[in-house]
């Protein structure tokens, strides 16, 4: 089940608002557990178990860990090596056995294990409440049913934001529902559905047409990089605040997960936007317990190598994502050796970072490293295709109003207007109009049947 779909708006959710609401305070973490593991369950009743284990495992190592005087650090290196071996497992075993087989010549069977959803998301989030524990930062949650519901949290377990314990723990025992939270809750879900039923589905279709075309072209090889670097803004900062809005409903604040990011001046900022949730991760779990960049200059690169390595790897399991993550690397690393490149222009600097990450997006999206390489060939000109085809001027005059309207929602102008025309009397009153009719437009789009990819399967 996915948040958009007719089951979940329709049916799941109303259904678990009500029970939820109906029950008493004691009861609601039950009721959210509950909710989670049949959400969870919906498409991946195999998989049920490796969640339940999961949550099982972690909780016993919290306790663990915080009652202990002497074993505390092999406590959690018990819940460190659990969790990054079923991640591990699950998502990066065939591909280790694939590339071992290609580089020796071997032919170690494949172990064809399902990928469970959202594994990459709900295991950083239980390493990281371990990791809390030992070091003090929150105390071990004492009930089984309040962990559960935090690792499962239906909102958030599949696509994000990554939500650390700490961020919730208070929010778990007690936390405050009014009508007022519960409508701004549902306006930011109704605004992720938008960009990801109205905008992200329809530019999946463009990236769709340009991998079944008979008649690529340069020009159509730049407007398919263009939509994909404005699909997945749009799909994952969709998701993102669908998560946060729902999150809100049932009284939790979630962290942002992106902040404008194409506005971005630098590298170094655009990961400071982009997918926050995650960067921020790394950063407190891995890079600043690696020395950060408090040690030799080689040591920092080093630390460089290994953070931008995993986040690629976070990302899927194929080469194209562990080199996406070290492009980054590189990326960034040019940017503290050339430190004349912040003296630049400003739109220079916006430009730069603006092609980087499309070709970034380019790499990322490739089924192999064969077809990432006919994609730049496509795009500078080397693979033998026209300038332009007829069919390629038809998609861009057809696509054109789409583009334009996702890059002027890619800023914050949007956010502004609309912050604007709502001190407006008039407009505070027809606001609720408007929210249900973008609600209406969405469900028409989804009872329709349009082309909804699930970019979160990989993760």
């Amino acid at each position: 089940m996915i948040f958009s779909s007719i089951p979940f708006l329709y049916y799941f959710l109303p259904v678990v608002l009500a029970v939820y609401f109906l029950t008493p305070r004691r009861g609601k973490n039950a009721v959210l557990l509950l909710a989670s593991l049949f959400f969870y369950g919906w498409g991946e009743p195999k998989l049920l178990s490796l969640m339940v284990f999961t949550i099982g495992v972690f909780y016993l190592c919290g306790l663990a860990i915080g009652r202990s005087e002497t074993h505390k650090k092999a406590w959690l290196a018990v819940s460190v090596v659990i969790g990054v071996g079923l991640l591990g497992l699950f998502k990066y075993a065939d591909f280790f056995i694939t590339s071992v087989n290609a580089a020796t010549g071997l032919s170690i069977p494949l172990l064809k294990l399902a990928l469970p959803v959202g594994i990459s998301f709900y295991t950083f989030q239980c390493i990281s409440y371990t990791v809390d524990v030992y070091r003090g930062t929150v105390p071990p949650q004492k009930n089984p049913i309040s962990f559960g519901a935090y690792v499962a949290l239906f909102p958030q377990l599949i696509a994000g934001p990554i939500v650390r314990y700490r961020d919730v723990a208070r929010e778990l025992d007690s936390r405050a529902h009014s009508w007022e939270t519960m409508g701004l809750g549902l306006r930011r879900f109704i605004v992720g559905l938008s960009k990801k039923v109205i905008l992200a589905d329809n530019l999946a279709m463009l990236v769709k047409l340009y991998r079944e075309s008979a008649e690529p072209s340069v020009a159509f090889a730049w407007l398919y990089a263009i939509a994909f670097t404005l699909n997945i803004y749009f799909d994952f900062s969709g998701y993102s605040d669908m998560a946060i809005g729902l999150g809100r409903m049932f009284g939790f604040h979630f962290p942002e997960n992106f902040d404008y990011p194409y506005l971005s001046k630098s590298v170094t900022e655009f990961w400071r936007r982009w997918h926050i949730s995650l960067g921020s991760w790394f950063r407190d779990y891995v890079y600043i317990p690696l020395g950060g960049n408090r040690v030799s200059r080689g040591r920092w690169v080093r630390n460089i190598l290994v953070v931008w390595l995993l986040t690629g790897l976070w990302h899927g399991a194929a080469w194209n994502f562990v080199l996406w993550g070290l492009l980054f690397a590189a990326l960034l690393l040019m940017e503290k050796a050339l430190p004349g490149l912040r003296k630049l222009p400003e739109f220079a600097r916006h430009g730069y970072v603006l092609l980087a990450v499309i070709l970034s997006f380019v790499l990322f999206n490739a089924d192999t490293l064969s077809q990432a390489g006919k994609d730049f060939a496509a795009l500078f000109g080397c693979a033998g295709l026209p300038l332009i085809t007829k069919e390629t001027g038809y998609y861009l005059r057809s696509y054109a109003p789409l583009l334009i309207a996702a890059w002027v929602g890619a800023t914050p102008l949007v956010k502004t207007v609309a912050q604007k025309l709502g001190e407006n009397r008039l407009v505070q009153i027809l606001e609720p109009i408007v929210w249900l009719g973008l609600l209406l437009i969405c469900t028409a789009y989804l009872v329709d049947g349009s082309f909804s990819p699930f970019l979160y399967f990989r993760f």
